[in-house]
């Protein structure tokens, strides 16, 4: 029996809430009320800009216990990397969460210890929208990566990691990573992004959202009094969002008619509306991946890497650049694409283990 249009359409905004949630600051439950939290204050950070900040700060959610070996060393840690926009809790929701942290999952918290930060520019982290706005130094990619580096070495005493696991953003931050801390990381498994430059339609997305809210009437040079004045930056960003983590056949599929459409949209808008974002810290996010560019350093990733794309991703599409290519520079990597269907979430998929749940065992398995 085919779905009703109803019951169709409740489908897809509950897709759309999902989406927000991905994006918005919203507490999500369950692991993360199990989570311990950690405010990091790394002193004298220099960026690539060659701008400095006497301290900048550094927040992390914790799952698990460390685990010291004979020499005192942590070696059970791995690191979460959310995506453009997330932060600590991103990856601590239930939908990935109850896939991943349980008794015998892949990262089984009696047997590991989950780091999961909020980037540089993002959740409680430092950012412009805490003071600085404008003025806050344009942070890039590997600034982002000598601050995880930092937070774990003299926040967590971590000298090393079993694995990092990245989405979107933090799937890029892994190919920076590798050659420039060769040897901390175990492991990578990166889902959801490319290893070439941000250019093309992906950055035209990104400055079409930094241009929009540059351009709305209300930013006044990144001093405006309330977010929700930018009311066309927000639309701008709300509707790439909507078109870039989308998947066509799932949305064929729980949007058939002219009306559900419609009806979609226009619950979209009530609750981006109902959620604006800080436009100044949406620009550095969005801009920070300008230098990004790792293709020619990938051969120096010796560890193990699982890659997972999407070939539904809007934003990371399968003939782009050609990962499976840039995989087989690395010495020990395997790039899987996982096929379009009315199961996966474009983009989103990167966040439903379920999708990816056997290459990650057998990665898993072979590289214990």
């Amino acid at each position: 029996m085919t779905a009703s249009i109803p019951s169709r359409l409740a489908a897809a905004l509950a897709a759309l809430c999902a989406l927000i949630a991905l994006h918005s600051q919203a507490a999500a439950e369950d692991w993360i009320a199990l989570a311990d939290e950690h405010m990091i204050e790394l002193e004298d950070f220099t960026f690539d800009t060659g701008e400095t900040l006497p301290s900048i700060t550094m927040h992390a959610l914790t799952l698990g216990t460390p685990r010291r070996n004979e020499d005192g060393e942590i070696e059970n840690a791995v690191m979460l990397l959310h995506g453009t926009g997330g932060q600590a809790s991103s990856l601590l929701r239930p939908r990935f969460g109850d896939a991943m942290f349980g008794p015998g999952q892949p990262l089984d918290i009696s047997r590991f210890y989950i780091i999961s930060p909020s980037n540089l520019g993002h959740g409680k982290s430092s950012k412009p929208s805490d003071g600085l706005r404008a003025a806050f130094p344009r942070y890039d990619y590997d600034d982002m990566v000598r601050a995880q580096y930092r937070m774990l070495n003299e926040g967590f005493d971590v000298e090393g990691l079993e694995m990092v696991l990245g989405t979107s953003m933090g799937c890029m931050h892994s190919f920076v990573w590798g050659p420039t801390y060769p040897g901390f990381v175990d492991k990578y498994v990166a889902l959801a992004c490319n290893a070439v430059e941000i250019a093309g339609r992906n950055r035209l997305m990104r400055q079409m959202v930094i241009d929009g809210y540059r351009s709305d009437p209300a930013y006044d040079g990144g001093d405006y009094a309330d977010p929700a004045d930018l009311i066309v930056g927000q639309a701008i960003r709300r509707d790439i969002l909507l078109m870039a983590g989308s998947n066509p056949y799932r949305q064929a599929a729980e949007l058939p008619t002219r009306a559900s459409v419609e009806q979609y949209y226009a619950a979209a808008r009530d609750s981006f509306a109902a959620n604006p974002v800080d436009p100044n810290d949406t620009i550095y996010q969005f801009d920070a991946s300008r230098d990004y560019n790792p293709a020619a350093r990938l051969h120096e990733i010796t560890s193990p890497v699982l890659w997972i794309n999407s070939a539904d991703d809007f934003i990371n599409p399968p003939s782009l650049g050609n990962p499976a290519a840039l995989a087989s520079t690395m010495p020990n990597a395997r790039f899987v694409l996982i096929p379009p269907s009315a199961e996966t979430y474009g983009h989103g998929t990167h966040s439903r283990p379920n999708l990816w749940m056997d290459e990650l065992q057998q990665f898993l398995e072979a590289n214990p």
